[in-house]
């Protein structure tokens, strides 16, 4: 099937999408363990004879059960999956698509697609909006504030905080409001939707020599708003600092409708017309800030890195600069619908090195004598992650620039346009080492083929991590301190006795230049002891970081694994502060509720839990080196890198129709959200998933590409011997299996076979009968 087959299936596809029926209150209030919940409803049911899939040991392939058709199976109610909406949410829903251009959906599996991002949390929405243009978002937003409904606005679902899931109405922008709406090389400036990705920007910058000044490890598939929302940073922050010094216009819209059209001069803003809501709200904001202006000089960190809260530090420093309150807010305030960003000069030449040092500490410890030689960026990969990366077919072949068996890596970047003076200071740092007798050698790479391997190994850092075999997997709750770089060392050596002291093993990557340490501890959510130790060593890590300075949010946010830490970091005072921000801005609180401020406990809402099961299927693969077909699918953590479109091959489908269900992300959602009990078993055969199948093309390009290596092609010849087994084998399936044998019957009955092939009535029924 080519683009255009696969465009015209796409847009009927949603055109069918079954409203949703009604009755009965939600199973799933905001805050609460989908996954867990839904299997142990399932549990209780009364055993089923009729069911189609038996159950048999997790790790131990079979053949399929005898075929029985998915017509003849008893449905699982609604109620029962925890899929049931109130019944206000179908005048919600009507009047959405009566006032909406774009594509409103509140079926059952476009809401478990929206369920998750990147972080530990699975929340099924209310629904789901695909805005066409910023009246759309307009339209949502009324109609929200009329009802009473909350309203999640949604980027790329990278988030590792869980910013992107909520029981809400979620807005994505990246299908349909992702243009670059002008590019200013002169003024080195964009105008942009946020659905924009922070590539295709670049990409397009690229011929006058410019480029985003953020870089995030998910470059090729986070989206602008996503990274407004976030205040993102990236690994050459030390030179090009967050999200918020680039932002330099910003149109948003409030729930009250209020559009908000904030800009700066310079350096910075402008005074608001009197009268107007903004004025009303700069107002509002500057007595906040006058009120609690000691208390910010002192809750408020000295650091590059620093996104935890409201940016109120940002206003003491400048009362009238709105944006840089807005920027990092997480869609808290106002949901964004156009923004002027900066661009900043692509640098001439760039040069790395590799240090390999065979103690993790001595490699901390070597990070303040190296800050001096003004590097662009410097990059700690512990052991555990060049491990992973070893065992990843894609990147294996790109560590070239490893030699030995390090305990971690420091990937120091210089970069300017006078590449003697780089290569001089990379000169320098070799002598450093050296005469240090830490690191026991240093790798060049001067070209930009070995500057890239570099690159993406380190960008896929996060992900390679998922491969870990096993339920306990290397968790974000506390992969985002940071501490001054100068500290850096003695506060990882109190991090890893901590850890020590709880038994746990943990994996560490850093954007080392600016102290924003990424420690990933290797934590089984499925077991209760499991979880109250992440909720221990959250705590603990949370009064670490206060002891040196930092904060518990260098550029992840605070989204839900954090925010519950807001009032206790920060302070009474200061959290008061926030809250009085949030009721200027959305005074119902119906945007992104639960973060930031009024958070729920850090295990509310995991996506595993104690209750968590999946449901064991006889298998005709055998999936036991993977631990089961569940596990290889809960390989998936959500990163999303299925989602690039500039590069690579992965994933096809969903470059062409830039929907969510066409992602490899997606497809292991839903088949999670099966096995799991989200959705009814019985849909492990049924139609509407292979419908979110049949667009993928077995090419095992997320086999190769995908960090967590989630293999879609191989549990798809699983699901596809599933669902003939039970629905019965198509004739054109026949055919294509028993090829051989129409080859001999077309070889002995030429050259009638090769007229009839040509011959127009037998192609019109093979195409109608066959496929």
């Amino acid at each position: 099937m080519g683009p255009q087959g696969i465009w015209r299936h796409e847009r009927a596809h949603h055109r069918g999408h079954a409203r949703p029926r009604g009755g009965g209150q939600s199973l799933l209030p905001q805050h609460c363990n989908l996954g867990g919940r839904a299997a142990a409803a399932y549990r209780e049911r009364p055993a089923d004879p009729h069911a189609v899939l038996h159950e048999a040991p997790r790790s131990v392939s079979h053949r399929a059960a005898p075929r029985r058709r998915v017509r003849d199976q008893p449905a699982t109610t609604r109620e029962t999956q925890g899929l049931t909406l109130p019944a206000a949410l179908q005048s919600v829903e009507r009047a959405l698509r009566a006032q909406v251009k774009g594509d409103v959906r509140f079926d059952d599996y476009s809401r478990v697609l929206y369920s998750t991002d990147a972080s530990i949390y699975q929340i099924l929405p209310l629904g789901v909006v695909i805005p066409i243009d910023e009246g759309d978002i307009a339209a949502v937003l009324r109609i929200a504030a009329d009802t009473g409904t909350p309203v999640l606005p949604r980027g790329g679902g990278t988030s590792l905080a869980g910013q992107a899931v909520g029981r809400a109405i979620i807005l994505d922008c990246s299908k349909y409001m992702n243009r670059i709406q002008s590019l200013d090389p002169a003024a080195r400036q964009a105008r942009v939707q946020p659905g924009v990705v922070q590539d295709d920007l670049n990409l397009a910058g690229r011929p006058h020599g410019l480029r985003l000044g953020p870089d995030t490890a998910t470059s090729n598939r986070a989206t602008l708003g996503g990274m407004m929302g976030n205040n993102s940073c990236g690994a050459r922050s030390i030179v090009y600092g967050k999200m918020m010094d680039h932002v330099q216009e910003l149109r948003m819209l409030l729930i009250d409708g209020t559009e908000l059209r904030l800009r700066r001069d310079g350096r910075s803003a402008p005074h608001p017309p009197r009268g107007s809501r903004e004025g009303e709200l700069f107002n509002t904001v500057a007595a906040i800030v006058e009120r609690n202006g000691d208390e910010i000089a002192r809750r408020f960190p000295n650091l590059l890195r620093r996104v935890s809260g409201y940016n109120l530090d940002a206003l003491r420093r400048d009362p009238r600069d709105l944006i840089s309150l807005l920027v990092g807010s997480e869609g808290t305030l106002g949901v964004i619908t156009e923004a002027t960003v900066g661009l900043v000069p692509q640098p001439g030449h760039a040069v790395l090195a590799v240090v390999h040092f065979a103690d993790l500490f001595a490699a901390l410890e070597a990070v303040p004598q190296i800050l001096p030689l003004r590097p662009s960026a410097v990059e700690l990969i512990d052991r555990m992650v060049l491990e992973m990366t070893a065992a990843q077919l894609e990147y294996a072949r790109r560590m070239t620039f490893v030699q030995g068996a390090p305990d971690a890596v420091l990937v120091v970047e210089f970069s300017g346009d006078d590449r003697s003076d780089l290569m001089d200071r990379l000169t320098e740092l070799e002598r450093r080492a050296q005469v240090d007798g830490a690191a026991y050698t240093t790798v060049r790479a001067v070209t930009p083929p070995d500057q890239d391997n570099i690159w993406r190994v380190r960008k896929a850092g996060q992900g390679l991590l998922q491969g870990v075999k096993g339920d306990a997997k290397p968790i974000a709750f506390v992969e985002d301190t940071a501490v001054p770089p100068d500290r850096l060392a003695p506060y990882m050596r109190r991090f890893k006795a901590l850890l020590d002291a709880h038994g746990v093993r943990a994996a560490f990557y850093a954007h080392a230049s600016v102290g924003c340490l990424h420690v990933r501890p290797l934590i089984n959510l499925k077991e209760r002891r499991d979880i109250e130790k992440m909720k221990a060593i959250a705590s603990a890590v949370g009064d670490l970081v206060v002891e040196f300075g930092g904060t518990m949010s260098g550029e992840h946010g605070d989204g839900l694994v954090r925010s519950w830490f807001v009032e206790r970091f920060f302070g009474p005072q200061i959290y008061a502060a926030f809250q009085e921000v949030k009721r200027a801005f959305d005074p119902p609180g119906l945007l992104n509720p639960g973060k930031i401020v009024a958070a729920p406990p850090i295990d509310g809402s995991l996506r595993f839990g104690t209750e968590y099961r999946t449901r064991p299927v006889p298998t005709y693969f055998d999936w036991s080196r993977d631990g089961g077909m569940a596990a290889s699918v809960e390989l998936c953590s959500g990163l999303g890198a299925c989602r690039k479109t500039s590069e690579g091959t992965m994933c096809p489908s969903y470059m062409v129709t830039r929907e969510e269900e066409h992602s490899t992300r997606g497809r292991a959602n839903l088949l999670r959200a099966v096995l799991s009990g989200v959705l009814p078993p019985q849909d492990l055969v049924g139609r509407r998933l292979f419908e979110a199948l049949d667009l993928c093309l077995e090419c095992k390009g997320c086999k190769a590409e995908c960090p967590a290596n989630v293999d879609m092609a191989k549990l798809k010849y699983e699901f596809l011997a599933q669902y003939y087994e039970t629905n019965g084998l198509p004739l054109r399936a026949g055919l294509f299996g028993r090829y051989r044998a129409v080859s001999r019957l077309g070889s002995a009955t030429a050259p009638l076979s090769t007229w009839a092939a040509g011959c127009g009535p037998v192609r019109w029924a093979l195409d109608r009968f066959a496929g």
